[in-house]
């Protein structure tokens, strides 16, 4: 009898016990769930104040030795072409002899040229800048130059004589152009003259260079008068750039120009190029309303670019710029003589020419004064053809296409004085016109700017919603859980385990009123019964059963 009662004991122990220490680990489980999901929702708060993308994304942009936006800028891996059109002049004999009042000219190309453009002799200074010198060599492309080589023969201005012509009708010396009238019939010099493409832009010499030094000491130091050859003389030119450590939009563009904030050829504003961005690079971050500016040699001054239009170009949102129109005060500002300036349309560069009579202006004088093209036949201006534009990407600044063009020309005034010259007097001449052509980005650039601004601000923004919203329903649910654990530890708790000690007892003390009757057990025995086995047992339903009171408190 004593038996089966303490069985019974045991089993609704064993039952209890096994029923809390469930009711402990599904509870655990559930407080487990509710931290997970509060540090999951926190994680997504985070990424959303802090934004690990744009920390990463600001990094790169930065230079610095073997970064990778650095690396780019340093070599950048873009195929940058020069497509060069020259003006063949097809009524020499006419035109010499007075029949025709206009020189007809005939435009003539592309002969187009590969730029190798790349930053060398790198030195990292102290105030966020870094110091190079600028590299842009050229490599033919015949099968980009439609059937054009550089052996073609055409009639072209004789640019030695007319530029000396020039420079000597400029001075008040009599003997000066007398002795210069003298060395050009001597050697029987013509304004007009046949020469090979390549001659005409890399390799021309010419006598009356080396002769004219006589009369101009020190006018010119080099031999090779070739147009294109001039335009990308870098000798002695470096360049300083923001490194972006302490402004992240400045990263790549111009801080000085070899040593100085300025090109001499202007006084400020005109003059300035700090901020201006060389073509590898344009400002990160670009504001829709910012206008930006650009510097190349050849254009012999820094031009600002005004967004007209956005376009998607390789997949990405991308701005569109041309060159800003030139103010009144921008116009007065480039003009040497302000008495006498040039035309709308037209640059005095001569600053940056060696002293040569050479101006700038838009291809086929587009958009430029119509008296541009007074005393030549044969310009055909066309926007499709001639106008400038810079697609931009905004947030990283690289160019995905572009097309920047110009034209070179000499500006001759009145050189009737200097002989075989007199047709040209008071004249615009054509020369060439020049277009720095980008078609679209290569697919190794295409691929990591895609991964850089396009999957890993998707992978972020994934990321971060995965973590809020996750997390809110992760805590939901582990509310749930607790709240139904409690309900459930309430419903399912033996009353009885509470007095399970008591319930012992009097058992014991049935057992020894029965025993007494039948077997008379002595208190001694049934004293070390008790002491052994009971009171233990007791014990600990009793802390079982404070461990069960307290859960449901809690």
């Amino acid at each position: 009898m004593l038996y089966t009662r303490l069985l019974t004991v045991f089993q609704g122990c064993f039952d209890t016990s096994n029923k809390i220490f469930q009711a402990v680990t599904q509870r655990r489980w559930a407080i487990s769930f509710a931290v997970l999901g509060i540090a999951s929702f926190i994680s997504g708060i985070l990424i959303f104040i802090i934004n690990p993308y744009d920390l990463i994304y600001r990094y790169k942009i930065m230079f610095g030795e073997g970064g990778e936006v650095f690396d780019l800028w340093r070599v950048p891996p873009v195929d940058l072409y020069l497509r060069v059109f020259l003006w063949n002049i097809t009524n020499k004999e006419e035109y010499m002899s007075g029949i025709d009042n206009k020189l007809k000219i005939q435009e003539v190309g592309p002969y187009v040229y590969k730029e190798l453009m790349s930053h060398e002799n790198i030195t990292f200074n102290d105030n966020f800048t870094v110091s190079a010198i600028p590299s842009h060599p050229l490599v033919f492309v015949p099968e980009m130059s439609e059937g054009r080589l550089e052996n073609d023969t055409m009639i072209l201005p004789n640019i030695a004589l007319l530029s000396i012509a020039q420079v000597v009708s400029d001075e008040n010396s009599y003997f000066t152009r007398l002795g210069l009238n003298m060395l050009i019939r001597q050697i029987d010099q013509q304004p007009l003259v046949q020469m090979t493409a390549r001659e005409f832009m890399f390799n021309y010499t010419n006598s009356l260079m080396s002769l004219g030094n006589q009369f101009m000491p020190g006018w010119i130091t080099f031999k090779n008068l070739g147009l294109i050859d001039r335009m990308y003389d870098f000798d002695g030119d470096f360049e300083t750039v923001y490194t972006g450590e302490d402004d992240i939009k400045k990263a790549g563009l111009i801080d000085m120009w070899r040593g100085s904030t300025k090109i001499p050829q202007w006084e400020m504003p005109c003059g300035n190029v700090r901020g201006a961005s060389d073509g590898a690079k344009f400002p990160a971050f670009i504001e829709k309303d910012e206008k930006l500016l650009f510097y190349r040699k050849s254009m012999c001054r820094a031009k600002y670019l005004v967004k007209v239009n956005e376009t998607v170009k390789d997949s990405f949102q991308s701005y569109v710029y041309n060159f800003q129109e030139d103010s009144p005060e921008t116009e007065k500002c480039l003009c040497y003589d302000k008495s006498n300036c040039f035309p709308r349309g037209l640059l005095d560069v001569h600053g940056c020419y060696y002293g040569f009579p050479i101006a700038l202006s838009s291809p086929h004088f587009y958009n430029n004064d119509p008296i541009l093209k007074a005393k030549v036949e044969g310009v055909n201006p066309d926007a499709s053809k001639h106008d400038s534009y810079f697609v931009i990407e905004p947030k990283s600044g690289v160019p995905v296409e572009l097309r920047a063009n110009f034209q070179i020309n000499m500006a001759l005034r009145d050189i009737t004085s200097i002989a075989h010259v007199d047709k040209f007097a008071n004249m615009v001449l054509p020369l060439l016109w020049a277009e720095f052509r980008m078609y679209g980005l290569p697919d190794s650039l295409r691929m990591r700017l895609q991964l850089y601004l396009h999957i890993l601000p998707l992978v972020t923004d994934v990321l971060m919603y995965t973590c809020l919203i996750g997390g809110f329903f992760i805590l939901i649910y582990s509310v749930y859980r607790l709240t139904q654990l409690k309900n459930n530890t309430k419903r399912r708790q033996a009353p009885w385990i509470h007095d399970a000690p008591h319930y012992i007892k009097n058992t014991l003390s049935s057992y020894r009123s029965e025993k007494d009757q039948y077997n008379n057990p002595t208190d001694k025995e049934l004293e070390t019964y008790y002491t052994s086995v009971i009171i233990p047992l007791t014990q600990e339903l009793e802390e079982t059963g404070e461990l069960k009171r307290s859960s449901a408190t809690a």
